[in-house]
């Protein structure tokens, strides 16, 4: 875990990928674009170390995650992941594999809503990254693909064979872990994966506006909703109402939702604060 003292994201000094926060919105850059933005073991541990150090920073509501230079990111790097693994032996790998779902495990356990803004190439760990996010807005060249088998592995790589199918459907998901084929954004869209499309030179801007308007929204009760969107993966319906009843309740008992209601007699828009 990151040290209760950890500095605010505003202050984190990123290393390895391109961090900027403003406005509530933290938004992340994979930036090696001369390679398509592939992760190194550095890149893994610093996104890693942000989405966790995210859980304390209550300025920042909602993260962007977006890559550098018409891509989105190409997967782990060949020569400086894939080749050093080669080395390694069955420890050495299990804790390679280990890391790489710890970004999985810190995206889906940071409370803010983390949205995919996808162009161009989006494979491997990159395809993984889109998918643990939130929300995922593509271009219509963007082009997903969870080519692991195309490299002698298997398609269950940081939770692919669970979450994958849970946006997707199981024959689709089965599709492309099983072929490791590209899916174009038009498709990606129609088979939910993609929110919505839009043309490469108004992706970053559409992604901006959609994290504001989440970032504007009230974190608590967004938190909630993540939350509850997660444990529900393993509930019957009559437990996930049960949780969902004493989750409302909760939101019933925040600041922001006493704004919204006094902003409705006032007939003025809310303007939530987290609290």
């Amino acid at each position: 875990m990151i040290p209760a003292l950890a500095p605010p994201l505003a202050d984190y000094a990123a290393r390895h990928v391109k961090l900027a926060v403003a406005e509530g919105v933290a938004t992340l850059t994979l930036d090696r674009p001369e390679r398509k933005n592939p992760l190194t073991f550095e890149s893994y541990g610093e996104l890693t170390a942000i989405f966790r150090a995210a859980v304390q920073d209550e300025a920042v509501r909602a993260f962007v995650v977006t890559g550098a230079g018409g891509n989105f990111c190409s997967g782990g790097d060949v020569h400086e992941i894939i080749g050093r693994l080669l080395e390694r032996d069955t420890k050495g790998l299990m804790a390679f594999t280990a890391m790489t779902g710890d970004l999985v495990k810190a995206m889906r356990a940071c409370p803010q809503p983390i949205l995919a803004a996808v162009d161009g190439v989006c494979a491997g760990a990159g395809a993984i990254i889109a998918m643990a996010s939130d929300l995922r807005l593509g271009t219509p060249r963007a082009k997903v693909a969870f080519l692991f088998n195309r490299v002698g592995l298997a398609g269950c790589d940081m939770g692919a064979c669970a979450i994958l199918p849970r946006l997707v459907g199981q024959g689709r998901a089965s599709e492309l872990l099983f072929t490791g084929r590209s899916l174009p954004g038009a498709e990606a869209q129609a088979w939910g994966f993609f929110n919505a499309l839009h043309e490469p030179d108004a992706l970053a801007g559409e992604a901006a506006r959609l994290a504001a308007s989440l970032a504007a929204g009230p974190a608590f009760a967004n938190a909630m909703t993540k939350r509850m969107l997660a444990m529900e993966w393993a509930m019957s319906i009559e437990q996930a109402i049960e949780a969902e009843a004493v989750a409302q309740a909760l939101c019933m008992t925040t600041n922001d939702f006493r704004r919204a209601y006094d902003a409705f007699v006032a007939k003025q828009r809310p303007v939530f604060r987290g609290d």
